[in-house]
């Protein structure tokens, strides 16, 4: 039973003050107008010079693997694409949004570490699948426990005893918000979504991450980052307030066929590239 009669939309209402920055609008309208040119979007990033710095580390980190320098926004634009591009700078955005929320439930350096070992992983397992824009697989696995941070705001204390719960019980941590709120942070972090106006290739996937069949729209993206998430809880990176590793949904590893040969190798690789994607997005300056 839920015992604040916590709803969706009073947890979410509230937490639209967590909005992505003006830039993402603006960027997002540039790219979906049929008369905007890329030097519109190359004159849009390059207004912000913080976030066309970190958008030209990410483009040269280990995660993308060029085998010449992106010296310029523009070099990004024409090697990287647009929407590409797009769905790195709302990458890059969204750890600023929730910067100054408190610790006193989990560590903001832990969840990211967490949330952006999942964005990594998925984008490996997209480019095993030879998706196109890879790009958004790595934005939804950094967003897809975002609903963790609300609850952690709105309601701490609650979030608190639900982690003890779980840890107590040995019941999942989704499963004991479920049997608690009626619903999981998926659930919460894909409400914000929607009301940030993130297309539902997005917000489904994280609404649904501990719940792959319940997805309509996008089933194969859903199970790619729940696949993720549990290969990124094995691997025990960052701490997000699930004491155990969530159980695989089969179908859901079925459907992305991806040998399980491969998974020491994507483990390997997403420890490769954490680090200095972790410095990246949080702002730190190149060493």
């Amino acid at each position: 039973m839920n015992p604040a009669n916590l709803t969706l939309d009073f947890l979410v209402n509230d937490a639209v003050v967590y909005s992505l920055p003006l830039l993402h609008d603006r960027l997002n309208q540039a790219i979906n107008h049929p008369r905007s040119s890329i030097t519109d979007i190359i004159r849009i990033i390059s207004e912000d010079a913080g976030l066309s710095s970190r958008i030209l580390r990410l483009a040269n980190s280990p995660m993308f693997g060029f085998h010449s320098d992106i010296d310029s926004i523009g070099k990004a634009v024409t090697i990287i694409g647009t929407r590409q591009l797009h769905d790195l700078a709302m990458a890059v955005s969204v750890m600023g949004v929730f910067k100054d929320i408190p610790e006193g439930v989990i560590s903001m350096t832990s969840f990211w570490q967490h949330s952006i070992t999942c964005g990594i992983i998925a984008r490996i397992l997209a480019t095993y699948r030879r998706e196109s824009n890879v790009e958004r697989f790595f934005v939804t696995g950094m967003l897809h426990d975002i609903g963790q941070l609300i609850l952690c705001v709105k309601v701490p204390g609650l979030v608190r005893e639900m982690i003890v719960a779980s840890r107590d019980s040995g019941i999942a941590y989704f499963a004991v918000q479920r049997s608690v709120l009626g619903f999981d942070h998926g659930a919460v972090g894909g409400e914000l979504l929607k009301r940030w106006k993130i297309p539902a290739i997005i917000t489904e996937p994280v609404g649904c991450h501990h719940a792959p069949g319940r997805a309509e729209l996008y089933p194969m993206e859903t199970s790619l980052i729940h696949v993720a998430d549990v290969i990124a809880h094995t691997m025990q990176v960052g701490f997000v307030g699930e004491p155990f590793v969530p159980p695989m949904d089969q179908r859901s590893w079925e459907r992305l066929s991806i040998p399980i040969s491969l998974l020491a190798t994507i483990m390997d690789r997403a420890d490769a590239q954490l680090g200095e994607v972790m410095a990246i997005l949080s702002g730190d300056a190149p060493s």
